[in-house]
């Protein structure tokens, strides 16, 4: 039997390497699939404690209650909080703002803080993205509580989230507000608009959260449009994976509690990436986040945009 050449053989292993080469990146290709989606997902502990370290093996991912795989998961780094103060509060809850400055200040080098006021249905800025904390804590000021302010925080919102480039890291919006919609009358149980800002901070995976807070016009002192008001709030921290804060219809005694819970809240989320296809139009798909893990439960949106396919 003739023995091989060097060199043929030299050549044989060449293309055997090639062709190794080509399989594993139509492999890669195949596994990467036609798109990707990344959610913010908050670990919750036991009575609202820091949650033990959650792993990619512990995280378990349904899509429209099929289990998907998890194509990553990595502890939040750097985060964008914009805080989305209603101009029509009441002007006392500006005693307050001590509680506000010690949060924001006390925030990582890695939260980048902006502070925008909402009238007339936009997002007025008054300091922009910054992690000099004292900066932004300086650009709080008293609600002007009347006037033009009484529009529609709704419409604030999607102001807010229209003019906010894309991005990777983790996006977070703390809005302060009654929640009442006096742009639409305030009349109805549920805002107009409320869909379509949870539908884009969805979209955009920005987490909403939402303190109750009076406003200084007389349909904030009524109790049913106060709580109609605040279930609005609730929803819409709900459904975009964050949390509201309220106590009763009634201004907070000291709003330093929900501020120490959402800095925990903070410092405990991870990106959350799977692979998947929206079709040729992109859609949205409801999506639920689970553990195994003792004690930890998840805050995360209860939908995500599957992009789409060209």
């Amino acid at each position: 039997m003739m023995k091989k050449s060097s060199s043929s053989i030299r050549v044989v292993r060449m293309l055997g390497c090639l062709a190794l080469a080509f399989g594993l990146f139509v492999a890669n290709a195949v596994a990467a699939g036609p798109g990707t989606v990344t959610m913010t997902v908050t670990a919750v502990g036991k009575k609202d404690t820091s949650p033990p370290l959650v792993t990619k093996d512990d995280v378990q991912l349904y899509l429209n209650k099929e289990r998907t795989q998890v194509a990553d998961w990595k502890h939040g780094g750097k985060l964008y909080l914009a805080v989305l103060i209603d101009d029509s509060l009441d002007s006392g809850i500006a005693n307050q703002w001590g509680d506000l400055k010690a949060f924001l200040t006390s925030q990582p080098d890695t939260t980048y803080i902006s502070v925008c006021y909402a009238r007339n249905g936009t997002a007025m800025l008054a300091q922009d993205f910054t992690n000099d904390h004292e900066l932004a804590a300086k650009a709080l000021r008293i609600p002007l509580g009347g006037g033009g302010a009484f529009s529609s925080p709704y419409l604030a919102l999607l102001d807010l989230m229209k003019r906010w480039p894309a991005s990777a890291d983790r996006r977070s919006i703390l809005l302060l507000s009654s929640g009442i919609d006096y742009f639409r009358g305030g009349f109805d149980f549920r805002s107009p608009d409320l869909d379509s800002v949870i539908s884009r901070a969805q979209k955009q995976n920005i987490n909403v959260w939402t303190i109750y807070a009076p406003d200084a016009g007389h349909r904030g002192r009524g109790f049913f449009i106060a709580n109609r008001a605040q279930s609005n709030l609730s929803e819409l921290s709900d459904e975009t994976g964050a949390e509201s804060f309220y106590l009763g219809t009634a201004a907070p005694v000291t709003l330093k509690p929900y501020f120490d819970e959402l800095s925990t809240h903070l410092s405990n989320q991870y990106l959350l990436t799977f692979k998947a296809s929206g079709g040729t139009k992109g859609r949205f798909e409801r999506v639920r986040i689970a553990t195994e893990l003792p004690y930890v439960e998840f805050l995360a949106a209860s939908q995500a945009f599957l992009p789409a396919v060209k």
